[in-house]
């Protein structure tokens, strides 16, 4: 992203960050929406009861859906720099690969000149 120029390097964060945003808000609504249905059979609750375990139902979904996304960042994390340390391997072996054959053909060639002349 470093060859980008810098107004599409902000303008890409800032659409990362929208997406994030409206992505964490409907992970909220399906929280609520599942603690509603959660509580609906306990016709006997009151409703601070139901409240109450509706609200927590909620904050305990939300706190492992963060645990889930930061542990997928942080696998995506690993794979980044897995894969940037493999492409530059293969970069660099390829890289010597042909200044060995350039090297080669270098010999090649100034001993055949050496041997017309």
């Amino acid at each position: 992203m470093s060859d980008l120029p810098r107004e599409e390097v902000e303008a890409a964060a800032l659409v990362n960050e929208v997406e994030g945003y409206l992505l964490w808000q409907a992970t909220i609504t399906v929280a609520e929406q599942r603690a509603r249905e959660f509580v609906q059979p306990m016709e006997w609750l009151t409703t601070a009861q139901r409240d109450e375990i509706e609200q927590r139902y909620v904050t305990d979904s939300l706190h492992r859906a963060r645990q889930d996304l930061e542990r997928i960042a942080a696998r995506c994390r690993s794979l980044r720099a897995e894969y940037e340390q493999r492409y530059r391997t293969l970069r660099l072996r390829w890289v010597t690969y042909t200044l060995a054959v350039g090297a080669c053909l270098t010999s090649v060639t100034t001993a055949a000149l050496s041997l017309t002349r």
